[in-house]
């Protein structure tokens, strides 16, 4: 049973990519489940994530699915050593909600992110300030001792962008830079970080004008996942007021990277979104939208 005794995005990923290699094979389950001397029905648990594979099973199947590329081999099989591994984040379990953990293993394992934020700075840009501003003004009442925990989960998320282990690209709204303004207390510091985020080469922070809604209402907020060496989006976080799901089928995938690449179009350069953010930071309020 994958940790935590439910389902687990790892486990999910596997048990997806083990079913398309099996498929396109032809091979069926009953074949399958010969080759590593397992039942049918564990077999159709593997593929649904229900339960884990171990590295040798993996290897096992990739055999009889006559699988040789390296690269996807080596993957998957590091996939499955992963998938009954702890991550930081369950030490702080009984604070987090399961689609969070679900989100932050993304994270973990993704090379590749690219973040959409119509009306928030992205968790993994936000100053300690700015994260215990948002948190503490969500829709449910969160104890201050959570509150602070939750900060701390976001700073240790950000560990990842800040020793360069994966390519993030933020494309942020406008208006989620100028609401800055009224919020002194969080302003500086927060514009701040995102011109030092901007400066590593690993990150790419770029403003959609105020004025490009129509392009700003295609979507809400989410982040796209990418876990190999090509950047291909293989699973997308969608945020709501109540929850995150994680999006994996390829059509739906496929509708949020022309999103993406729309947006992305839409969006100033980096070094015009750096210029965007120091003009706000210089304390000139109107610049920004007469600029669009």
């Amino acid at each position: 049973m994958p940790a935590g005794g439910r389902p687990t995005v790892r486990s999910r990923r596997l048990g997806s990519a083990l079913k398309r290699l099996r498929e396109a094979a032809g091979v069926d389950q009953s074949v399958a489940a010969q080759a590593i001397l397992r039942s049918v029905t564990k077999v159709s648990r593997l593929e649904s994530g229900q339960v884990s594979a171990s590295a040798l099973e993996v290897r096992t199947l990739l055999d009889c699915f006559g699988v040789q590329d390296e690269d996807e081999r080596r993957r998957l099989e590091e996939l499955a050593r992963a998938s009954n591994q702890r991550g930081w984040w369950l030490d702080y379990q009984e604070t987090l909600r399961p689609d969070y953990a679900d989100h932050i293993t993304l994270e973990s394992d993704s090379t590749y992110i690219r973040s959409w934020e119509p009306s928030l700075i992205p968790g993994l840009l936000q100053t300690p300030e700015y994260a215990e501003s948002v948190i503490s003004s969500g829709p449910s009442f969160i104890p201050p001792e959570r509150i602070a925990q939750l900060v701390k989960v976001r700073q240790e998320r950000q560990r990842r962008i800040e020793e360069g282990g994966v390519h993030f690209t933020a494309i942020i709204w406008e208006p989620a830079v100028s609401a800055l303004r009224h919020d002194p207390a969080v302003r500086d510091g927060q514009l701040r970080r995102l011109l030092d985020a901007g400066q590593h080469q690993n990150v790419t922070v770029q403003i959609l004008p105020a004025a490009a809604s129509k392009t700003a209402g295609m979507s809400g907020a989410f982040v796209a996942f990418s876990f190999g060496i090509e950047p291909n989006v293989e699973a997308v976080a969608v945020r709501t007021a109540a929850h995150t799901t994680v999006v994996e089928a390829p059509e739906d995938l496929a509708a949020y990277v022309n999103v993406f690449d729309q947006l992305r179009s839409a969006a100033l350069s980096a070094e015009e979104s750096a210029e965007r953010i120091r003009q706000t930071l210089g304390g000139a309020p109107d610049q920004m939208e007469e600029a669009t």
